[in-house]
């Protein structure tokens, strides 16, 4: 056995192109044959001076040997087990000679789609004599979470989508596996690359070898998905709507942003900008999101990092392009056509977004809303309102008032936000007394703040720090005969105290729809603040942040992955809440990991070698999610590959 390297052609500019070849030689009669077994591809970079070692290691592998003296590198280790795998899978189902004057032993190959409780029959049955004591296991890959996530892909068509938009087979391969990659095992497109190539057995479900693409096509394969990022949008939203049968009546609004690791320099939404991770020395990029009322996202949007939140409403509600605004929207395409709705739903958005301007452009536009008030004054009266949640987490009462020009005013209060406030409110307080009491005891201790002038200097940064506790409080100071020093510091709490305490728990929302009750505007709403806790999961769970690419385009592109792999995980995870498992994306991905794809190799009583490649048996935690998800139990096909020696 050895490789083979061929000159293929020779480019305008005089670069020679040469492909790979794993060759075998073997005997007819007088005569030496040769035959290739196995194209590496032209990308094959392996060291020359290896070749030797390389070829050896890949013969003992596939015949069940053992090392003789030395361990080869783990550089060539991993190479070798790499080429064998794809030798085997080649082969499998077929007889492999390796040696000369081999002649033919008959052998079957074996294709098992295996299902829950699935019985044996005797014609299931293959039976030989092995030796227990020559039994390996071999090429271990991870297939439990791959295979969940590439069936949901599927159940949505979305590899069907891609095929329509003009990709090509290599295109789809390497676009389902950035997808697959950014939920299974997310990172960057080179750790996905690398785990796509040595970890993973996707590529033994898509019938691909990611060896044989480049990190390349990777990269080429996330800006085409940008590229045809509206048409897949809605695709995909189409696909949810029919599979949940989802009513299209409400729509979400937020912003996310994220950071960057680098300059920016290159990309065209790099700002600085207020970080929600805190990491005010990055750049940042703002992606805004319009989803439906069971967090689905619909429409989606990448801003500067500096974007404020209010500009940002008009340019995506345009962009869900509904029959009326055909003719206004900015970016109109065939493609957002697709998104036409028979009505206009309600927009939901929070505080940071509904600014009057926003609200008066919805209501010019026909838009029904439901919005956080931004207004200081609220008020409550617990005889005018009626309940719209009770329960062991807390009673919820609302407030309804109908204002003149028609606009509804809701007035919430909260038994368990009350408890927050009073506590948020409690402990700002203990910390701002603490900081006065601290500066007025060391009016009397040596070597500490007396300077009045640094003294009043002290109050107010005391004073600003704690900004919602220094309102209730009047702070005095007591100087000496000059002016310079500061003997005494007083502070007591006023009438004002009482009166920023009367409305704890309350909030008010505004809305123009004059039909609803109050439990119908206050639970559509809350459908906000529940999608605003699975958001997180975009950065968190998918690998949304952060962002190390540099390019504009890049960062679209991987901004977009990450949007797809959450609406599969969301998808994935509604298929198991109708079960009643309600897991988050982490836990059913740490559940699944577990289940492995592995070639056990075994010699039998002929001297042959038995390569079976299989998925393990699901665990119990892995069953139930199995179950509920309706899918195959052992993913993939079951492999029997025959070496004769």
């Amino acid at each position: 056995m050895f490789i083979r390297r061929t000159k293929t052609r020779t480019s305008d500019n005089g670069t020679d192109y040469f492909s790979f070849r794993l060759v075998n030689t073997y005997r007819v009669a007088e005569r030496v044959r040769q035959r290739t077994l196995l194209n590496l591809g032209s990308h094959f970079s392996f060291p020359h001076e290896q070749w030797s070692e390389l070829t050896q290691r890949i013969e003992q592998i596939v015949l069940g040997q053992q090392v003789a003296l030395l361990m080869p590198s783990p550089y060539v280790e991993l190479e070798a087990q790499n080429i064998a795998s794809k030798l085997l899978s080649k082969y499998a189902g077929n007889d492999l000679f390796l040696t000369q004057g081999a002649t033919p032993n008959p052998a079957t190959s074996i294709t098992i789609d295996a299902t829950e409780a699935q019985p044996i029959t005797q014609a299931d049955r293959d039976m030989c004599q092995v030796d227990l004591n020559s039994l390996e296991l071999v090429n271990s890959r991870s297939i439990g979470a791959e295979a969940v996530a590439l069936t949901a892909l599927k159940h949505v068509k979305l590899d069907q989508q891609f095929a329509d938009l003009g990709f090509n087979k290599k295109q789809i391969q390497a676009a389902v596996g950035n997808i697959i990659g950014r939920m299974v095992q997310p990172g960057s497109e080179r750790s996905t690359y690398k785990w796509l190539q040595q970890q993973s057995a996707l590529g033994e479900l898509l019938d691909c070898d990611y060896g044989q693409q480049g990190l390349s096509s990777l990269y080429r394969a996330s800006d085409l998905l940008w590229k045809n990022h509206d048409a897949i949008e809605s695709h995909l939203y189409q696909q949810h709507c029919a599979l949940f049968n989802i009513e299209e009546t409400i729509t979400l609004f937020d912003l996310t942003n994220t950071f960057f690791e680098g300059s920016g320099k290159f990309n065209d939404h790099a700002a600085y900008g207020h970080s929600k991770e805190k990491r005010t020395d990055c750049l940042l990029v703002t992606l805004a999101l319009v989803l439906d009322s069971s967090g689905f996202s619909r429409r989606s949007k990448i801003f500067a990092g500096n974007i404020s939140e209010p500009s940002t409403l008009q340019q995506m509600i345009e962009r869900l392009g509904y029959p009326l605004d055909h003719a206004t929207a900015p970016d109109s395409t065939p493609v957002q056509k697709c998104l036409d709705l028979p009505t206009r739903p309600t927009i939901v958005m929070d505080a940071g977004i509904a600014s009057q301007e926003n609200i008066d452009w919805l209501q010019a536009q026909g838009y029904h809303y439901i919005v956080v008030s931004r207004k200081q004054h609220l008020e409550f009266d617990d005889d005018k309102a009626v309940p719209v949640k009770q329960g062991d987490n807390g009673t919820v009462r609302a407030m309804r008032i109908e204002r003149e020009d028609g606009e509804i005013e809701l007035y919430c209060h909260s038994e368990l936000r009350e408890a927050k406030d009073r506590a948020i409110n409690g402990r700002i307080v203990s910390r701002f007394e603490q900081a006065l009491d601290h500066l007025a005891e060391g009016l009397d201790k040596p070597r500490r703040l007396k300077n009045a002038k640094k003294v009043n200097e002290k109050i107010g940064r005391i004073r600003q720090k704690y900004g919602r506790a220094s309102k209730q409080y009047e702070i005095s100071t007591e100087n000496d005969a000059k002016g310079e020093k500061t003997l005494r510091l007083s502070y007591r709490r006023t009438e004002q105290a009482e009166a920023a305490n009367t409305h704890l728990g309350v909030y008010c929302l505004r809305s123009n729809q004059s039909q609803w009750d109050e439990k119908l505007l206050w639970q559509t709403y809350t459908m906000l603040t529940d999608l605003e806790g699975v958001l997180p999961s975009l950065k968190s769970e998918l690998g949304m942040r952060p962002v190390y690419h540099q390019k504009t385009e890049r960062v679209e592109g991987h901004l977009f992955i990450t949007l797809l792999a959450y609406n599969l995980v969301h998808q994935i995870r509604r298929q198991l809440k109708a079960s009643g498992i309600n897991d988050s994306w982490e836990t059913i991905r740490t559940t699944l990991s577990t289940q492995m794809r592995t070639t056990v190799v075994l010699r039998d009583e002929l001297g042959q070698h038995i390569h079976i490649r299989k998925s393990n048996y699901p665990n119990a935690s892995q069953q139930v999610l199995l179950r509920a998800l309706d899918l195959n139990w052992e993913p993939g096909e079951t492999k029997k590959t025959i070496i004769s020696p």
